[in-house]
Order: C-alpha cells, then structure tokens, then sequence
C-alpha cells in the first residue's frame, strides 16, 4: 500500500472553508482492487469527532471569521475547529477547542493530541506532521 498526497483536481466540486477546499481528494492509498481518496473534509471531520471524545473539552472554536459567521447562522459542522495544512510534504492539523472550567488544560492538550494521531494513523492510513491544539476559551461544563 502507498498513500500519496493527490493535487487539485477541477472535476470535483469546491466548497472553501476557512481557507482551505473541501471536496477534493487530498490523499491517495492504492490497493490492489483499487484506489481510496480520503478529503481534507474527511480527515478534518474525523479530527474534529475525536477531539469532541476527549474529557474537558466543551466544544471546537471557529478557526476563522468564515466558521463563526456559519456557526452564528445555524450551519455549524463538526470539522469547525480543525484546520488541515502541510509542512515538509506531510499534514498538520490545527485544533481549536474550548475547554471545560477546572481541567488541566495541558493534559486536555496532550489526550487530544496523543488520540487524534492514534486516530488518524489507524483509520485513515495518515501519519501527522503535527497536531497543534489552541485552547481558545474555558467554559463551565
């Protein structure tokens, strides 16, 4: 198996969200009976959920002006919070949360990272540069 990342591709449909284009195939892994593409709105909904799992974390913060007009507007997603990027060719992702009153916000920080690189690598086949979490507010549970 090899994944690869895959470029833009004009077929499909483009939706921008916070600067980055969902819809578009981002990774590549070819199997012997064919080939998988995963999103970037894929991985970044997987992200999103798993961050979502994690105790003391309230909720995601909009990463963008575009996510919190969306979110104010009732269309708020669970990939909201998440922005994917790429260092040195492979993927980072960016983590906006909201913690909860009283936790240990380095410990939410480090559970966040250590499940959503477990998470990524074992259901999508992507192994992160980085997973950076930005504690954006404290909110009573």
């Amino acid at each position: 198996m090899r994944l690869s990342a895959v470029g833009t591709i004009a077929d499909y449909e483009r939706k921008s969200s916070g600067g980055r284009v969902l819809g578009c195939p981002v990774y590549s892994r070819v199997l012997m009976s064919g080939t998988i593409q995963i999103s970037e709105g894929a991985l970044a909904s997987l992200i999103g959920l798993t961050a979502h799992e994690i105790p003391g974390v309230v909720g995601m913060a909009p990463a963008s002006l575009k996510e919190g007009l969306s979110r104010v507007l009732g269309r708020a997603n669970v990939s909201d919070g998440v922005v994917i990027g790429r260092e040195s060719g492979r993927f980072t992702a960016d983590i906006y949360i909201v913690v909860a009153y009283g936790v240990s916000i380095p410990r939410v920080a480090e559970n966040i990272t250590d499940r959503v690189t477990h998470v990524t690598k074992t259901q999508a086949g992507i192994d992160l540069a980085a997973a950076r979490i930005h504690a954006v507010g404290v909110q009573r549970a």
